[in-house]
């Protein structure tokens, strides 16, 4: 709170200031406009880095440990340990063909799992299943 405060005053007395300027110069016709345009370019400047630069500090967030997988789960809607790896590496964002590639599998046997896996999770696309899985903890 106290950095915010600080913040719109900094920025109320750099418009204070550029108003000042401005009346300086058509009071002392000697100042020229582009020393005017010069000293209000710089306070911009300034400001602007001063407010990116915390614009784009990381925040630090706390994360709780992950939740187990519920193994009962698993079991009462008879996921096999197949199923179970295509699954998981359906949450990792795998086509069909990459999950066969990578666990030596044909294709079509992928397409079995994936289809006997939205029966068991009662959905119809690869993101429900992923979703329901999370909220079940089949899969963490």
């Amino acid at each position: 709170m106290l950095k915010t405060v600080l913040r719109f005053g900094l920025i109320i007395i750099a418009l204070l200031i550029l108003f000042q300027l401005s009346n300086a110069s058509l009071f002392v016709p000697s100042i020229p406009a582009d020393v005017v345009i010069g000293i209000t370019a710089v306070i911009l400047i300034g400001l602007g880095i001063y407010l990116g630069g915390n614009l784009k500090k990381d925040k630090i967030v706390a994360v709780s440990a992950p939740l187990d997988v519920d193994t009962q789960k698993i079991i009462d809607l008879g996921i096999s340990e197949r199923e179970l790896e295509v699954l998981q590496l359906i949450s990792e964002g795998l086509s069909n063909q990459e999950i066969g590639e990578r666990l030596f599998i044909s294709e079509s046997t992928i397409k079995t799992h994936v289809s006997s896996l939205f029966v068991k999770l009662d959905v119809k696309r690869r993101t429900q299943a992923v979703i329901r899985a999370k909220e079940w903890r089949v899969i963490v």
